[in-house]
C-alpha cells in the first residue's frame, strides 16, 4: 500500500516532510509542491522499486497535480471511456488514470472509478483541492483544517503532525466509546482537529482566499439506486453472481507473490481462498498463503466440539492444496495490544496480530479476506417476515413462518418486539439465553458521562431485506474493522483487499429479491447455490456460525491476562491522565471479577483499557 499526505499553507514543502515522517513505511517518499500546496506518499517497507508507479501524478496542461494511494478496477473500460490509446495502456499507472479521469468528469470522477483508492486532486486554476475515497472506505482518508491550511493523511497520526492541527480529545467520542461497544462514527475521530471522509463521498476544499473553506462531504455512491434485477431463475441469478465475484477475486491478485488468504469453516473466506488459488494456478503463479484464526493443535487433535471447524478447513485447503498457519495470540500479546492507543486506528484485540505477524514474515503483501460478505452476498435474508408484517401479508406471513419453523413465540420476541423497541428485544434475548438483565453502562466516569450525554448505543432496526442490508453497510462496522487492519497492516507492509465489498458485486446482490437468500429454514442461499461446484460440500451445507475453536481459546487467554493488567494498573502509583474519563473503580472490579468470559461486557472492558495512555503518567 502507499501512504499519503498532503498540506496547503506556506513553507507547505517543510510540513509536508513533517506529515511523511508520522506515516508508516521506510521508503523514498514521492513529493511534490507548486508553492500554494505540497503532497507525497511513500510505499509501505520500501517494497518500491525502479519499475514501481508513483503516487503522485502531474499534467501541467492542464494545472492539475494528483496523489493518490489507489488500486483500480476494470482498467479496460475506463481507458475505453477516457480514450487512452491502447499503446500506453499497460504501461500507465493507475494514479495517472485517476488523474485523467478528474480531467474528463471534474467532481463526477469517482462515481466513474470501480476498485479502492483515497486521493487528492489539486487544481492551480481554481485553486481548490478535489478529495475522493472508494465507495467501500478500503483506502482510508483523514483530514483537518488548522489556521494554517488544510492536511490530509492515511492515518490520523499523520495527520495530527501537521502543524497548527490540534491533539485536544473529542469528549463525545470518548464517552460514546466508553459507554458503548466502540466507536462508529463515519465522519469523527477521538480528535476535535481531525475528522475523515465517509466512504463514497467527496470533498472540496476552497483555497482561493486567505484562508481554507472546507464544504460539506458529497455522497457519490447510493447503494439504495443500485436497481432491482429483472425476474430470472435461481441458477441464473447464481451464475451472474459467481461471475462478478470470480472477477472481484480476480482483480484483486495484482501486486507481488506470494498472495496470503483468509481461510475459515465459512462460505466468504473459504470462496475467496479457493478462488484466488484457482486463478493464480491458471496464470502459472504460487499458490496463496492460507492463515486461519484456530490455534495450532501441534500434532495433538482438537477437543471434539473444536474438530468441526478444524475439518472444514481442512477440506477447504485440501481441495486445492493450501497449507495452511494457524495463527493465535497468548497472553504477552493481549497485553501489549491492550497498550495500543485505540485513539488511532490499528489498535486489534483479536486473532489478526497473529495473522499479520505470520504473513510479514513470509513475506505478503497482500492479504484477501471475507469481510463484507454477511452484509451483502451472504446475508441472512434477515428482514423478510419483518416485510410480511409490516404490509399486511397476513397468510404469506404464516406460510413463511411455517416453512421456516417459526412459532408465534419465536415470532414475537426475534421479529415483532424488534420492530417496537429494539433495545428491550436484546434483553430478552439475554433472558432466552439465561443470562440476567443488566443496564449496558460501560465504563465511562459517572460525571463524565452525565456531563456529555453521549447518544445511546445504536441498535439495527430490521424492516426489510433490501433496507437492512443497506442499514448495514451504512452502520459504521465494516469502516471501524477496515480503519484498523489498513492501519495495522501499513505498519507491516500488508494491504488487505476485500473481493465481497467489490462495487460490482454489491450492487448486484441489492438489486436480487428477497427469496435470493433465505427461503423456510435455509439462509444464505445465493452464496450456496453460487458456490456448489467451489467449495467442499460441508462447508456448503454448513449453517453454524458457532466458532467455538477459535472463541474458546480466545476467551481463555483473556481472562488469564486481564487479571494481571488489572493488578498492574492498580499498582500503578499515579493512574494515566486519561483515567479521568474512566471509572476505574468498575473497570478494575471487572478485572478481578470471576465473570470475565462474559463476552459482551468484555467488549467494553476493553474498550476502556485500550483507551487509557498506559505510557502517559
Amino acid at each position: 500500500m502507499t501512504a499519503i499526505g498532503g498540506v496547503t499553507r506556506p513553507s507547505c514543502l517543510a510540513d509536508l516532510r513533517v506529515v511523511l515522517a508520522a506515516l508508516p513505511g521506510d521508503g523514498t517518499p514521492d513529493e511534490w509542491t507548486d508553492g500554494a500546496v505540497a503532497f507525497g506518499g511513500k510505499q509501505a517497507l520500501a517494497r518500491r522499486t525502479q519499475s514501481s508507479p508513483s503516487c503522485v501524478a502531474f499534467d501541467g496542461h492542464s494545472g492539475l497535480a494528483l496523489v493518490a494511494d489507489v488500486r483500480l478496477d476494470d482498467r479496460v473500460s475506463l481507458c475505453d471511456a477516457l480514450g487512452v490509446p491502447r499503446p500506453e495502456r499497460q504501461g500507465i499507472a493507475d494514479a495517472a488514470l485517476c488523474l485523467r479521469a478528474y480531467a474528463r468528469w471534474r467532481r463526477d470522477c469517482a462515481a466513474h472509478l470501480l476498485g479502492d483508492y483515497a486521493f487528492a486532486v489539486w487544481d492551480a486554476n481554481e485553486r481548490s483541492l478535489f478529495c475522493a475515497r472508494d465507495h467501500a472506505g478500503t483506502k482510508p482518508f483523514y483530514y483537518a483544517l488548522a489556521p494554517a491550511g488544510f492536511a490530509f493523511a492515511s492515518t490520523v497520526e499523520g495527520t495530527l503532525a501537521a502543524p497548527g492541527v490540534s491533539d485536544d480529545l473529542d469528549e463525545l467520542s470518548v464517552a460514546e466509546h466508553l459507554t458503548s461497544i466502540g466507536l462508529l462514527s463515519t465522519t469523527r475521530t477521538f480528535f476535535k482537529g481531525v475528522a475523515k471522509l465517509p466512504s463514497g463521498h467527496t470533498l472540496t476544499v476552497d483555497c482561493s482566499g486567505d484562508t481554507c473553506r472546507v464544504a460539506t462531504p458529497v455522497r457519490y455512491w447510493r447503494p439504495e439506486h443500485a436497481p432491482r434485477l429483472p425476474p430470472s431463475t435461481d441458477d441464473q441469478y447464481a451464475e451472474e453472481f459467481l461471475t462478478r465475484y470470480e472477477q472481484a477475486v480476480s482483480d484483486r491478485l495484482r501486486g507481488p507473490d506470494p498472495i496470503g488468504v483468509h481461510v475459515s469453516g465459512g462460505l466468504d473466506s473459504s470462496s475467496v481462498a479457493v478462488l484466488a488459488a484457482r486463478q493464480l494456478c491458471r496464470k502459472g503463479r504460487p499458490p496463496p498463503l492460507a492463515f486461519s484464526w484456530l490455534p495450532d493443535l501441534a500434532g495433538h487433535p482438537p477437543k471434539p466440539e473444536h474438530a468441526k471447524e478444524y475439518a472444514l478447513i481442512d477440506a477447504v485447503c485440501t481441495k486445492v492444496g493450501l497449507q495452511v498457519a494457524h495463527c493465535a495470540i497468548g497472553g504477552d500479546d493481549i497485553a501489549a495490544l491492550l497498550r495500543q492507543d485505540c485513539a488511532f486506528p490499528g489498535a486489534m484485540l483479536g486473532s489478526e496480530d497473529a495473522v499479520q505477524r505470520a504473513a510479514a514474515a513470509q513475506g505478503v503483501r497482500v492479504l484477501l479476506t471475507g469481510l463484507g460478505g454477511d452484509e451483502g452476498a451472504s446475508f441472512n435474508g434477515r428482514g423478510r417476515l419483518e416485510s410480511m408484517l409490516l404490509r399486511g401479508r397476513w397468510r404469506q406471513l404464516a406460510r413463511a413462518c411455517r416453512a421456516s419453523d417459526t412459532g408465534p413465540r419465536r415470532l414475537l420476541l426475534d421479529h415483532v418486539l424488534p420492530l417496537i423497541s429494539p433495545p428491550l428485544m436484546l434483553e430478552l434475548r439475554r433472558l432466552r439465553r439465561g443470562k440476567p438483565i443488566r443496564a449496558r453502562r460501560g465504563f465511562a466516569d459517572p460525571l463524565f458521562k452525565r456531563r456529555l450525554r453521549p447518544r445511546p448505543e445504536p441498535v439495527p432496526r430490521y424492516l426489510d431485506v433490501r433496507r437492512t442490508q443497506l442499514a448495514l453497510l451504512r452502520f459504521g462496522h465494516l469502516s471501524a474493522r477496515i480503519e484498523d487492519w489498513a492501519a495495522s497492516g501499513a505498519r507491516r507492509g500488508i494491504e488487505y483487499r476485500f473481493p465481497l465489498l467489490d462495487r460490482r458485486v454489491i450492487e448486484f446482490v441489492l438489486g436480487l429479491p428477497p427469496e435470493q437468500f433465505t427461503q423456510g429454514t435455509a439462509s444464505r442461499l445465493l452464496m450456496r447455490r453460487a458456490l456448489h461446484t467451489v467449495l467442499p460440500a460441508e462447508v456448503c451445507r454448513n449453517t453454524s456460525k458457532a466458532e467455538p475453536a477459535r472463541a474458546d481459546p480466545l476467551l481463555d487467554v483473556h481472562a488469564a491476562a486481564l487479571p494481571a493488567i488489572g493488578q498492574e494498573l492498580a499498582a500503578r502509583a499515579t493512574p494515566p491522565a486519561r483515567a479521568r474519563y474512566v471509572d476505574m473503580e468498575r473497570l478494575l472490579a471487572n478485572l478481578n471479577a470471576t465473570h470475565i468470559r462474559a463476552g459482551r461486557q468484555n467488549v467494553q472492558v476493553y474498550n476502556a483499557l485500550a483507551f487509557l495512555d498506559w505510557q502517559a503518567p
